[in-house]
């Protein structure tokens, strides 16, 4: 398809709006949302990572046995594994579910969760990390002869893989960054660059900047992903009565000092990482952005990750969505406050929209390539 649609997985339903009611897997939950995602619509789901967090590759192994078409998408940090070694793990993961496992690299955006598990590297030298690491993965996937490696980060001799993807020439590669030396390397190494949410203006010059630095890694511009909070009702007057409901949740949590899923905390100051500036830059210019990008939840928790909402029935989301599209987006990350109940209400009836316009869009297209040639 020429569009995608990323979900995300759980290892519980604890979001920012309210705790887990269970432990810290829970995998009957887990099951029950890759499930509403399979069944309505989407392409991919995503295992997110966290330093104290259930190891998302074994999680993506149970899903694998319960699902039969959702691409697998599992977030990995370059610090916790040597290369070689992942390279095995994610090349037996993509045979055990048949084909459908994908990687997100994290390079990291947070000094104190990375040193949590023993990495010091600062920013700069872990993105130099990430560059080396994805080369190895490639080449590990891809080579039928013992090979070396010699950069900065490893150093390895005649290393050859037994077992090889499913997939060929290799599963996907994301990555996601919004800083400099971000650009860099993902617009070299990935095949999907992945963005949080932010308005059309801010977007369009980020596509700007990694369509600029992949010309000059001798690239195309690798895939580009955008991640957003949707918040539905039948109508958008409703669907914003439920926004500032979800917002008092939101603040609400933060007032008592519970901590984010997935270890997304809000932090006093500025965050470290380029992405979440960027969205409190937005959120700071106002609240409401473009035809439905609302601002507020990004500011409640700090700029934390994938925060910034889509508000509105589902036509409006659809149609935001749509903008994103024409500004050359083609994979939609969406996650709602409601994990189960949102991802089966954006499947049912948010991606149907956008797929029969893309699909009206292609047919004109073709058609009038058509026109011209004949």
């Amino acid at each position: 398809m020429s569009v995608e649609f990323l979900g995300i997985a759980a290892n519980h339903d604890g979001t920012e709006t309210g705790p887990r009611s269970g432990g810290p897997l829970d995998l009957a939950y887990a099951t029950k949302l890759a499930r509403a995602h399979e069944d309505n619509g989407w392409d991919r789901i995503l295992f997110a990572y966290h330093s104290g967090s259930p190891d998302p590759a074994q999680v993506a192994a149970h899903i694998a046995a319960h699902t039969e078409r959702l691409n697998l998408v599992v977030a990995h940090r370059p610090n916790t594994a040597y290369p070689t070694l992942t390279a095995k793990t994610f090349a037996t993961l993509d045979h055990i579910s048949n084909g459908r496992f994908e990687v997100h690299v994290i390079t990291g955006g947070s000094t104190a969760d990375q040193a949590a598990e023993g990495d010091h590297l600062d920013k700069d030298a872990r993105y130099a990390r990430t560059r080396e690491f994805i080369q190895v993965l490639k080449q590990a996937w891809t080579s039928d002869e013992p090979f070396d490696f010699a950069g900065e980060h490893y150093r390895f001799e005649g290393f050859l893989s037994d077992i090889k993807p499913l997939q060929s020439p290799r599963p996907r590669i994301s990555f996601g960054g919004s800083s400099p030396a971000a650009y860099a390397v993902g617009a070299a190494e990935a095949d999907v660059f992945a963005l949080w949410g932010e308005p059309l203006a801010g977007t369009a010059e980020q596509i700007e900047t990694i369509r600029v630095a992949a010309a000059d890694a001798g690239r195309p511009l690798p895939t580009i992903q955008v991640a957003f909070r949707p918040i539905i009702a039948e109508t958008d007057e409703l669907a914003w009565r439920k926004a500032e409901r979800t917002l008092a949740a939101i603040e609400a949590r933060q007032a008592e000092g519970a901590q984010a899923p997935r270890g997304r905390l809000r932090t006093a100051g500025q965050p470290e990482n380029a992405g979440s500036q960027r969205l409190l830059a937005a959120a700071g210019s106002g609240e409401r952005h473009d035809r439905a990008l609302w601002t507020a939840t990004a500011a409640a928790t700090g700029g934390g990750g994938n925060s910034t909402a889509l508000v509105g029935s589902p036509e409006t989301i659809a149609a935001a969505l749509l903008d994103y599209y024409d500004l050359g987006v083609r994979i939609f990350s969406a996650r709602g406050y409601d994990l189960y109940d949102d991802a089966v209400d954006f499947g049912r009836h948010v991606i149907p929209l956008v797929r029969d316009e893309v699909a009206r869009r292609e047919a004109r297209a073709n058609a009038q390539k058509r026109e011209a040639v004949a």
